[in-house]
């Protein structure tokens, strides 16, 4: 019997312990009544919540008729939403598939705020599952979207997984529910419909049990994904750290192109992408790749991972009344007297000039090419390219360093090295103390 099936899977999976309160997601279609049905059947208190994507004219208004109806049967709370499907897949720049499952999902879950409700139901079955298994196997999702659909993700759970399509029709016909049938499910506009469509009846007929064979694949593979995630799991934590892949240790593993689309994947990077920089591990250093977000530089023996910068200016001026500068970098400035010996701090974070050789407003900037100073205890001059050569100064490096400059001169590379020239003298007065935080 279907609902004793579907109750051993929920025990199987522990989606439910008994008195839960539920957002049940019902569209009016097979799978969510059954759905519904069933989880009325076993006492739970059941919030229905259906969507009007208003994608197929009257017949989403009829849905919505029909599921409100439904409710009134069952004495059930019901909640229903509209939605303008179409912009809103325009304004993002997604498919009308995406739009929909981004909004149902975020409202599902503020249902499930509102109502503090424990758990979010949807009507995905066993053939959805293979569905998707193929659909990713097409999209190139790697081994994650090959292991099928999750009986649960957070707070959604999926009691009819053990199900097939065939089952639950059958389940209704034995209980003599009525449901609504979606035109579109007849029509190959959409991946998955044709996947459904096209694909599977294929498929069986070179094996009849084709939808079965994927699904036991799938869970095979789930289980191997629990093996693979926790070695590269092991793998991340030997070579990456300060948002740095060290590239010796991560070419004496197995498949490091694999261990990079795990690492670099969450931050936009594709998988041809990955591939490029899997390339360019034995090459020259300095190449640079790009996602929407991030960025990433070949270093010498790392791959030096940061986000995109946003900063449109690269240069800034300080007052002489300002003793605080808090962007794009924080700076403490402090003016002192200078009565006997002053105490120089050797804290690379902080220097102490003579005040009255700054020629203000002094002016915070980005290095540019031709730059020079003269290093503290030096007495030549030195390019700030070869100091940051002689510092092994990645580009991500050599881009992120500011300048303080007085006029023409340059007074610190923040952080890291100041000028002879603006140094505490025998005959200084009036020293400016600055500290630069770095951790702000």
């Amino acid at each position: 019997m279907s609902r004793s099936k579907v109750e051993q899977y929920i025990a199987r999976n522990e989606l439910l312990s008994g008195g839960e309160k539920i957002i049940v997601g019902v569209s009016g279609g097979a799978d969510s009544v059954a759905l519904l049905d069933i989880l009325h059947s076993f006492r739970l208190e059941c919030v229905v919540a259906h969507c009007n994507f208003h994608l197929r004219g009257g017949e989403s208004n009829r849905d919505a008729f029909f599921v409100e109806e439904l409710c009134k049967k069952y004495g059930l709370k019901y909640e229903r939403i509209d939605f303008d499907t179409e912009t809103h897949a325009a304004i993002n720049s997604v498919s009308i598939e995406m739009a929909a499952r981004e909004l149902r999902y975020n409202w599902f879950e503020q249902l499930r705020v509102i109502h503090m409700a424990d758990k979010i139901a949807v009507a995905h079955h066993r053939d959805d599952s293979a569905e998707t298994v193929l659909l990713n196997l097409i999209r190139g999702t790697g081994i994650r979207g090959l292991t099928g659909i999750a009986p649960m993700n957070g707070y959604i759970i999926r009691p009819l997984l053990c199900l097939s399509r065939d089952e639950i029709v059958e389940y209704l016909k034995k209980r003599r529910l009525s449901f609504v049938e979606d035109s579109t499910n007849s029509e190959d506009l959409y991946a998955r419909n044709k996947i459904r469509l096209n694909v599977i009846p294929v498929l069986e007929t070179i094996n009849p049990s084709a939808k079965e064979s994927i699904n036991k694949t799938a869970k095979h593979l789930a289980q191997v994904a629990n093996i693979y995630y926790l070695y590269m799991a092991q793998a991340k934590a030997g070579i990456f750290a300060d948002n740095k892949i060290n590239t010796t240790i991560l070419v004496q593993y197995p498949e490091p192109e694999a261990i990079l689309f795990e690492l670099l994947s969450p931050y936009g990077f594709n998988s041809a992408t990955i591939k490029r920089i899997s390339e360019s591990i034995t090459s020259r250093p300095g190449k640079i790749f790009y996602s929407e977000t991030h960025e990433l530089l070949k270093d010498r023996e790392y791959l030096i991972l940061k986000k995109k910068d946003t900063l449109a200016v690269e240069s800034y001026n300080i007052r002489k009344e300002e003793s605080v500068l808090s962007h794009p970098i924080h700076l403490k400035i402090e003016r002192t007297l200078i009565n006997g010996n002053l105490l120089i701090d050797k804290d690379k974070n902080v220097i102490c000039v003579d005040a009255n050789k700054l020629n203000y407003p002094l002016t915070l900037r980005k290095w540019r090419q031709g730059d020079w100073f003269i290093p503290l205890g030096m007495k030549g001059k030195k390019k700030v390219s070869d100091y940051f050569t002689d510092q092994k100064f990645s580009l991500f490096d050599k881009k992120a360093a500011w300048l303080l400059c007085s006029g023409d001169d340059l007074v610190w590379i923040v952080g890291h090295r100041s000028d002879d020239r603006f140094k505490i003298r025998s005959d200084t007065t009036e020293a400016v103390k600055i500290t630069y935080n770095n951790s702000t």
